[in-house]
């Protein structure tokens, strides 16, 4: 019985290993504006472990990547992008990390005048 227990809870525990992607298509909608903006948005989430591939489109605002999940997630890539400057749908850059950016960059104040043009 104890041998039984023992190869269902390898067996269960190397399911989840196998779950892991090693090349996981991700698209990641990343808020910015420029050339300036694509520099810094690919090289963050290329410094993070795990992420092989990184293109973001200036038009669409999507952030295009190739992750080998079982060293990174898309969490962490959103995380670095809030620390460099720039938001996502579920984090934004702190106003810290935002005025860091060069004012070109400054995507926020655009949002702000498309969204109220008095």
């Amino acid at each position: 019985m104890r041998n039984i227990i023992c190869t269902w809870v390898l067996l269960l525990a190397t399911a989840g290993v196998w779950a892991q992607e090693r090349n996981k298509k991700v698209i990641i909608a990343v808020d910015g504006k420029c050339e300036m903006c694509k520099a810094r948005i690919e090289k963050a989430a290329l410094g993070e472990k795990g992420v092989k591939y990184a293109l973001w489109d200036i038009p669409t605002r999507e952030l295009s990547l190739i992750l080998d999940e079982r060293k990174t997630d898309p969490m962490k890539v959103k995380t670095a992008m809030a620390k460099v400057g720039h938001d996502t749908e579920e984090l934004k850059a702190s106003d810290d990390a935002y005025a860091s950016v060069h004012p070109c960059c400054r995507y926020r104040e655009d949002d702000t005048k498309e969204r109220n043009p008095h």
